[in-house]
């Protein structure tokens, strides 16, 4: 072979290695890239992962990390520098799936596509009662929950009154995103509270020369008195017909509260002295506040009461939950006196 051949193929060999070792190069890079980007990488530890409201990135990568919430962190802080994700961290509460690769994961945690919280409250006695509840499924501290609930000055912006302001919190099903701080969390119930009472409910309040809150109130000691959804506007109309007779309300519901001891089964004499606006044996007309959340059904049964002429109501001997309902006061005596008889069988004496 003369040398003009091999000086021919010598630069042929040259540019077949440099495109060997290109190719060699370009596919481990792709290999990298793919790894980085789509490789499966979340593990199944976790659900979900919290972004809290402040935290920066390195406060997101320590959180995964510590979680092994990945199974490569190196991958994800590589791909999540390469999609800019240090500068648009949200807070939120994202789901996790399984081998989620960390190009969907970081798209998702950027974009702050979070996943909605469904929250349900009702039987609820206490304001701290809600704060809790709340605190424990959103990122708003039950601390602060609590703070404003009691705060006189806040519930004067929304209407209310620092006793009243509990009626504003309508018993529901809502969808809040995780990081609800404590002050969106009310907003979102005055908005909630103003739809609830819409002209028709208003129109019903106004028939009974009663504000909402004082529905409201009403409708507290209707829910702590009604076992049964179908006896609420019975009830109802009985506390309505004593209200408009000048009659004190004498509901057990409010001693109850007025004692601030929810084991009682057995009202005594000794609880109905307890001094306290919200004791209606002492005082007259609706107490200052709720004594406990009112549900939706226990005011509409106010706006809806039933219309009728008793004034008295005893609890059944049967324990059933049902009311015996009373006109006179001697009517009401035998029913409170098998009632009374009924609970000393079964020896309950608080």
């Amino acid at each position: 072979m003369g040398n003009k051949d091999i000086k021919k193929r010598f630069p042929l060999r040259i540019v077949l290695i440099v495109l060997t070792i290109a190719v060699i190069i370009g596919g481990y890079v792709s290999f990298r890239l793919y790894a980085a980007f789509f490789s499966g990488n979340v593990t199944d530890r976790y659900d979900y992962l919290y972004v809290r409201t402040g935290w920066t990135f390195e406060d997101v990568f320590n959180e995964i990390s510590e979680k092994e919430m990945v199974k490569n962190t190196k991958t994800f802080r590589w791909a999540a520098e390469k999609m800019d994700y240090p500068n648009r961290v949200k807070a939120g509460k994202f789901r996790l799936e399984p081998d989620m690769n960390n190009r969907t994961l970081i798209n998702k945690l950027g974009g702050g596509l979070q996943e909605p919280v469904r929250i349900r409250f009702e039987h609820l006695r206490l304001k701290e009662e809600l704060a809790g509840l709340i605190a424990a499924q959103l990122e708003a501290d039950s601390t602060a929950l609590s703070t404003i609930l009691n705060n006189a000055t806040v519930a004067d912006q929304y209407g209310f009154t620092a006793v009243n302001f509990f009626t504003m919190f309508i018993p529901n099903t809502y969808e809040f995103y995780w990081n609800t701080s404590a002050e969106q969390f009310v907003e979102r119930m005055a908005r909630e509270y103003n739809r609830f009472w819409n002209e028709d409910r208003l129109a019903k309040a106004k028939d009974l020369e009663m504000t909402p809150q004082e529905v409201s109130i009403l409708a507290s000691i209707v829910k702590g008195e009604a076992m049964h959804t179908s006896e609420m506007p019975t009830i109802a109309g009985l506390y309505i017909n004593r209200l408009r007779r000048g009659m004190r309300l004498q509901a057990d519901p409010t001693v109850i509260f007025a004692n601030n001891d929810f084991t009682i089964r057995r009202v005594l004499y000794a609880h109905l002295t307890k001094d306290s606006p919200y004791n209606t044996y002492l005082y007259g007309g609706l107490p200052p506040g709720p004594i406990n959340l009112p549900s939706i059904a226990s005011i509409d049964a106010v706006l809806d009461y039933e219309k009728h002429k008793y004034i008295f109501m005893c609890a059944k001997e049967d324990f059933s939950g049902y009311h015996s309902f009373a006109v006179t006061q001697a009517e009401h005596n035998i029913n409170a006196r098998r009632f009374q008889r009924a609970l000393n069988e079964r020896n309950i004496k608080r």
